[in-house]
């Protein structure tokens, strides 16, 4: 078959293959429209096209047939026969806009208008391809079609190019800021290592600690039976060592039940001095806090901060109760609250001298099952961070010989 015989949409198929070598990601998007705007006037023999971008009412010409000179060439779409074909995102054919004028208008010397538009795969209407001629014409259907797979092709090649550019302006400015943000994508990563940590240990909270409860407490109920009937002082001991690992046992399960558990928070305003202050009057009565001093450098003035009483409490009491453990008697614990440079949050900082946490164990004490104690369940900081984290706070431990311990707990002001 002569080329002169075939239909527009089978010529187009050399075109196309052209069009598919070159790549909008290379700066050729120039290129790639200027190749569709002549393919259409030759393929249809019209007499000019233009491919468009239309946005807010504005056209600005992309590529043309026709020389049009230097510069931008940017449009009102009101009154256009462009304007038609964007507003309703439909192909427009005028054979005659003398005759048809409620279209709208074509340039000055053409009368008959083919307008398709340029649809993103959103349904989107970003320009057009326009097509006119000096003298009246009948559009066919293959030459719609024709038009219209150009103009897919348009479509998905500007829409591809501006994401291609903004994704690339995106990668700048994310590498720009890499050292900037490099603490800020560790912690990140450190958060989501701990919620699989507590994903991991919900599971096996909930899979196996009630079944272990069941005959813990048988075992605990047969061993005080047993303790009232022991004769010899050797089984008494052996009965008192067995209780106590029961015990403790026991203990440790209430404590995983109690991480693995979600934190929901019962939230209330709390000003924040007078709650410490009746929290650590309690903790005098602790074994742990016998001997040692507990004071209190309050802020002033005091805030409200928004959360949840008992929890908070429990914080307060495993932080304290672990400063008192750490030193000798007589010596002090102090609980200080500061206003952080931000004005929206303040810092709980409870500090005690003592012997140094060692510095491989530091940034792993909130850790499930890391404990610098003897005999501890490595749980009561990890219980912590939790219940601060679910507060939106923050927790930090620093630990030397000159300054002894700090532990330091952000907590955003009410309000």
């Amino acid at each position: 078959m002569d080329l002169q015989d075939s239909h527009p949409w089978q010529q187009a198929q050399p075109i196309l293959e052209i069009l598919s070598s070159l790549s909008y990601q290379t700066g050729e998007l120039d290129g790639y429209l200027q190749e569709i705007a002549c393919s259409v006037s030759h393929l249809l023999e019209l007499d000019w096209s233009v491919v468009t971008l239309c946005k807010d009412g504005i056209e600005r010409v992309m590529a043309s047939s026709l020389d049009m000179g230097e510069g931008d060439h940017v449009y009102s779409l009101h009154g256009l026969l462009t304007e038609t074909v964007v507003k309703t995102g439909q192909t427009l054919c005028v054979e005659d806009a003398k005759i048809h004028p409620e279209y709208g208008c074509p340039p000055e010397g053409y009368v008959s208008y083919l307008g398709v538009p340029l649809q993103t795969h959103r349904g989107e209407v970003i320009g057009t391809i326009c097509s006119f001629c000096i003298e009246p014409r009948l559009f066919t259907s293959e030459e719609v079609r024709t038009v219209e797979l150009f103009a897919e092709r348009a479509a998905t090649a500007i829409d591809n190019y501006y994401l291609y550019q903004q994704q690339r302006e995106f990668n700048q400015i994310l590498e720009a800021k890499v050292i900037e943000r490099t603490e800020e994508l560790r912690l990140a990563q450190a958060q989501l290592i701990e919620r699989e940590r507590l994903a991991a240990i919900g599971e096996f909270a909930s899979t196996s600690v009630h079944e272990i409860r069941n005959p813990v407490t048988t075992i605990l109920m047969g061993l005080n039976s047993f303790k009232k009937s022991a004769t010899s002082e050797r089984d008494k001991v052996r009965v008192s060592l067995a209780l106590e690992e029961a015990e403790r046992l026991q203990n440790l399960l209430k404590e995983i039940l109690l991480y693995a558990k979600p934190q929901t928070l019962q939230l209330e305003e709390l000003d924040v001095n007078e709650f410490i202050e009746k929290t650590l009057l309690s903790l005098d009565e602790m074994p742990e806090a016998q001997g040692r001093q507990i004071e209190f450098i309050p802020i002033t003035p005091s805030v409200k901060i928004l959360g949840d009483r008992d929890k908070l409490k429990q914080v307060l009491i495993n932080l304290v109760r672990n400063a008192c453990e750490a030193i000798a008697p007589g010596e002090i614990v102090t609980c200080t609250i500061e206003r952080k440079p931000d004005p929206t949050q303040i810092c709980l900082s409870i500090r005690n001298g003592g012997t140094p946490i060692p510095e491989d164990l530091l940034p792993r004490l909130t850790q499930p099952f890391c404990s610098g104690k003897p005999g501890g369940t490595g749980l009561g900081l990890a219980i912590v961070k939790r219940i601060v984290d679910a507060h939106g706070g923050t927790l930090s431990i620093q630990s030397d010989a000159i300054v002894g311990t700090i532990v330091r707990i952000t907590l955003p002001v009410a309000g």
